[in-house]
């Protein structure tokens, strides 16, 4: 940890975006700042002048004039913590209208990629053709200001117009990616009431073709209050298969206009609906406002990734996730999308280093668990090394998030894809659809940490008694709003869901369920979620350290540990592994994987027994599923655990379910 893998050069360090902008302060404000630990500390203290500058060094577009730039709610019910405050009351703005107004003719607006597909560009001047005429047809069919369009459509052009459609007229975007069940769809459409719906015939993933037509069927019966639905032939399924009475989107994009129209939205009105995993119980509907993402996505991709007009961005990601919506937030810098629909290891795990190739990307991201795969076994069995097989010159970022990337995972990056390229792990959540931690171009990177805490975000790591700590494990708080906070969770009386999600355990103080660490470098490390913590004998370790261990053992594919209390204050710690083809559970492997945990991380956390699995349970966003696990071996019905519907993988709890079944694991209550 002491020796960094990458530090910034002389030209990053004086040219970058964040340099500009503490130069503009200086000049502006008088403001100077010996260095961005210092700077950081002024925009988590002196909130309004930090979120002020922010406006103004942007320049945000208001069709009104602001009169507060921050108000904040009277302490208690309805109104604990941060629930309620506002932001620049009296500004109204347009997210889609600050997207457009990089519009040029040096470079496209999109480039789009599909498995099976050629790679096409779409300029902005068509981008800003379809996007008046989806806007055109929206408003002749009655949407207006606070209207819900919602659209189950992959990861292609059709999506991002539709979006800025929705968004020029003031309406209310939501998604879920074709790849969730119907069942899991309709929990999160109907609690919206959604008027539009766009609907797909299907996708392909891994070289197969995945019909969706009788679930569109479906939807449009559990869906009553959808008027119209548009419908998108990405599949080219025979067209017979399109639902009676929909709008074929080729007819759409031919609706008369007179040109694209942004309509003034108050700061604070909602501009999209995002949703909790749903992994127990009914999906969150998470709404966050209009001005609050503009203002936080503004801030974190040209301060804390150094965007850039006609650079290319690209995030792996589905529609269903916030980093869809994060990633296509890079056309606010005047960046050129990049977008990939499929698989990304289809046909091998070199499809997306051939994408970066091929469409000269500069900033690469991905979840955590995608840059595991490439760095445990990637083609025929053996690692990806880019480095070797592709010409990566324009790549300058690569951005992991999803997961806690481990240490290997770094130096993976460094080793065997680009040597200077500067690493950005990257933290937050739907409930920001932004990030906490993440990258700072002014200092280094080291090996499993996250570069530094994000400016005007006021984390910290809070040990039980609610003390902040540094270089102790502690609970990940924020202790001051966020202008991308959410505004409301849809039909959530008196805001019970709201405050119960984030300010149960800490007064007025977001707890988020991360566990972490601030280094001694300021940067933070994450240890996974708090409520998957590891607490054995008071000793708390994260699951990503034990992950870490267990994956450096050449047999073992994938793991999952998990952690349940048993009466008399008794503690069971077992683990699971996946291992890779041709390889067998014996004492011997055991006896190996024990001793990695004991050597690299902590005696005290060795496992009580290790159990050989089929694959670990995934949500949709790539994330290991340790809670239903836990509340699977902790006797809860498995029915209950789980939305089967948001998994990745949904038989993996089977295996799970069959070991406490088969009596080979037993767990009391």
């Amino acid at each position: 940890m002491t020796t960094p893998l990458w530090k910034p050069n002389r030209f990053l360090a004086e040219h970058s975006t964040l340099k500009k902008y503490t130069e503009w302060l200086f000049i502006k404000r008088g403001l100077y700042f010996r260095d961005y630990d210092d700077l950081w500390d002024w925009s988590v203290t002196d909130l309004e002048d930090f979120w002020e500058s922010i406006y103004q060094f942007f320049d945000v577009q208001s069709h009104t004039p602001y009169f507060d730039v921050l108000d904040r709610p009277q302490p208690g019910p309805p109104n604990w913590g941060m629930l309620g405050t506002r932001w620049f009351t009296g500004a109204t703005v347009n997210y889609a209208e600050h997207i457009f107004r990089h519009k040029s003719v040096q470079h496209p607006a999109l480039i789009f990629q599909a498995e099976g597909r050629d790679p096409f560009q779409m300029s902005w001047h068509v981008l800003e053709r379809q996007v008046a005429a989806v806007a055109a047809y929206l408003r002749e069919a009655g949407v207006g200001m606070g209207d819900r369009v919602v659209s189950v459509l992959p990861n292609i052009p059709e999506t991002v117009v539709s979006f800025l459609a929705t968004a020029s007229l003031g309406a209310v975007w939501s998604s879920c990616s074709p790849d969730f069940g119907t069942a899991s769809i309709v929990d999160r459409f109907r609690q919206i009431e959604p008027k539009v719906l766009l609907a797909v015939d299907g996708y392909f993933y891994n070289g197969k073709l995945i019909d969706k037509t009788a679930v569109m069927q479906e939807l449009r019966q559990a869906l009553p209050t959808v008027e119209r639905i548009i419908w998108v032939p990405y599949a080219d399924l025979p067209v017979q298969n399109r639902l009676t009475g929909s709008d074929l989107w080729a007819e759409v994009v031919q609706t008369p206009n007179t040109g694209l129209y942004f309509e003034p939205v108050p700061f604070n009105d909602p501009i999209w609906v995002l949703y909790s995993s749903g992994t127990t119980g009914k999906p969150k509907a998470i709404t966050h406002s209009v001005g609050g993402c503009l203002l936080e996505h503004l801030k974190v991709l040209a301060l804390h990734q150094d965007v850039r007009p006609g650079e290319r961005y690209f995030w792996y990601s589905t529609t269903g996730w916030m980093m869809w919506n994060f990633g296509l937030a890079s056309m606010l810098l005047g960046a050129t999308l990049v977008l990939y629909e499929g698989s990304p290891a289809y046909p091998n795990l070199n499809a997306l280093w051939d994408l970066a190739e091929r469409a000269q990307i500069n900033h690469f991201g991905g979840g955590a668990a995608y840059f595991v795969s490439c760095m445990r076994g990637g083609v025929d069995g053996e690692p990806l090394r880019p480095i070797r097989t592709h010409t990566l010159t324009s790549l300058r970022t690569i951005g992991s998030t999803g997961s806690p990337l481990p240490p290997e995972g770094f130096r993976w990056v460094y080793e065997a894809v680009k040597k200077d390229v500067w690493l950005i792990s990257f933290s937050g959540g739907t409930d920001i659809c932004s990030g906490f931690v993440g990258g700072c171009p002014e200092v280094p990177v080291y090996a499993g940490e996250i570069q530094r805490r994000l400016l005007g975000c006021k984390l910290d790591a809070f040990n039980e008694a609610g003390e902040p700590v540094q270089n102790q494990l502690g609970e990940m708080v924020i202790r001051e709003p966020m202008p991308s906070m959410p505004i409301f969770f849809w039909n959530d009386p008196n805001r019970e869901r709201y405050r119960s999600s984030y300010f149960d355990t800490f007064p007025n103080v977001w707890r988020h369920g991360d566990f972490i660490r601030i280094t001694e470098h300021n940067g933070v490390v994450i240890y996974g979620r708090s409520d998957a913590t590891l607490n054995r004998d008071g000793v708390r370790i994260g699951t990503a350290e034990i992950y870490s261990a267990v994956e450096s053992v050449p047999e073992v594919a994938d793991s999952l540990v998990v952690g349940v209390d048993l009466p008399g204050g008794n503690y069971f710690m077992p683990l699971f592994v996946t291992l890779r083809d041709g390889q067998d559970l014996n004492e011997t492997l055991i006896g190996r994987i024990r001793q990695a945990i004991r050597t690299q991380y902590s005696p005290r956390h060795v496992p009580d027994a290790v159990y050989q699995v089929s694959e670990v349970p995934y949500t949709i966003s790539g994330k290991k599923m340790e809670m239903p696990v836990k509340k699977i071996l902790a006797g809860s019905d498995p029915q209950t655990v789980a939305s089967r519907d948001t998994m990745r993988n949904p038989a993996a709890l089977d295996g799970f379910v069959e070991l406490v079944a088969s009596g080979k694991i037993t767990v009391t209550k």
